[in-house]
């Protein structure tokens, strides 16, 4: 497996706000890295550096081994909007390929193959302004995709799709990797990073807090992370003395233990109030990872 993408030692200042504090690592080709970290942590500001819109003020950023300029071959979602309001849809698809130096009839094949994935062809004359918040994250995407790029990078694909089509995009990506594309996807999701990805990157105040492979991540916290379906209300189990922190969805808790916590203490607990359909002793999701590496504050803040 070779690398495709080299961010070495870069910072990136705003006057006095250091947004990118020397970070460093690696893409290789053919996989999906998360670019995971908090609002304002330095995601879309590295981002911006690899796509060419911001320079960096110290280190390097390397494409295939050199530092050429590769932004034909890069295709890139930016988190926000950034379409023309009043161009036609499949118009506006066209021109977004033009840009990247592609044209013609193959192009507009291809147009007419990613509308009708996207459930978007009988929307191919309708203005960009006339599509809803998620038809128009989905004429972007295709957009970024429709120059057949090496590098795709996107920043929060999903933000404003509903259930279906976040499936679909999930489908998508997925696929796109199977034939060998090299994705790198910033997102502040972590079910859907832990789904997709194969490593990851965590971003915090601009510094690189935690990298690697998803599952050498997950396995690094150890095993002291209860996961539990039942049937009742569990609400109580935040409260057991052996649990440090409680993630409770409807009928599903992931509970993070003490260092010394006893689960067999927790299961007998929660028999005697709930009806139990699952209790492992696991790995903690990449959300729990996430939030004890870099919220772990802010939600003692709030209790």
């Amino acid at each position: 497996m070779s690398v495709v993408l080299s961010v070495r030692d870069v910072v990136k200042t705003f006057g006095a706000v250091r947004a990118v504090d020397g970070i460093s690592f690696t893409v290789q080709r053919g996989t999906i890295t998360g670019l995971l970290g908090r609002n304002g942590a330095g995601k879309t500001t590295t981002i911006r550096m690899i796509t060419g819109v911001f320079f960096p003020d110290a280190g390097s950023i390397e494409w295939l081994g050199s530092e050429r300029d590769a932004r034909d071959r890069i295709g890139y979602l930016p988190e926000e909007r950034g379409l023309y309001r009043q161009m036609k849809v499949k118009e506006h698809l066209l021109f977004f390929a033009e840009i990247k130096g592609c044209r013609g009839s193959s192009v507009a094949r291809s147009a007419e193959r990613w509308l009708k994935r996207f459930e978007l062809w009988d929307k191919r004359d309708a203005k960009v302004e006339e599509l809803s918040k998620g038809n128009q994250q989905k004429v972007q995407l295709i957009g970024t995709l429709l120059h057949d790029p090496d590098l795709i990078i996107l920043d929060e694909p999903q933000s404003g799709l509903d259930p279906v089509n976040m499936l679909l995009v999930r489908d998508l990506l997925r696929e796109l990797k199977d034939e060998g594309k090299t994705i790198l996807l910033s997102t502040h999701m972590m079910a859907e990073a832990e789904r997709m990805a194969d490593d990851i990157i965590l971003i915090h105040k601009g510094k690189i807090v935690l990298s690697g492979g998803i599952d050498e991540v997950r396995n690094s916290f150890g095993k002291n992370t209860l996961h539990i379906d039942y049937e009742g209300d569990g609400a109580f189990l935040e409260q057991l003395p052996e649990v440090k922190r409680a993630m409770i969805v409807n009928n599903a808790a992931e509970l993070s233990l003490n260092a010394e916590a006893d689960p067999q203490r927790v299961l007998e607990a929660a028999m005697g109030r709930l009806r139990i359909r699952k209790f492992e002793l696991a790995a903690p999701s990449l959300e729990e990872i996430f939030i004890e590496q870099v919220g772990a504050e802010t939600m003692e803040s709030i209790r």
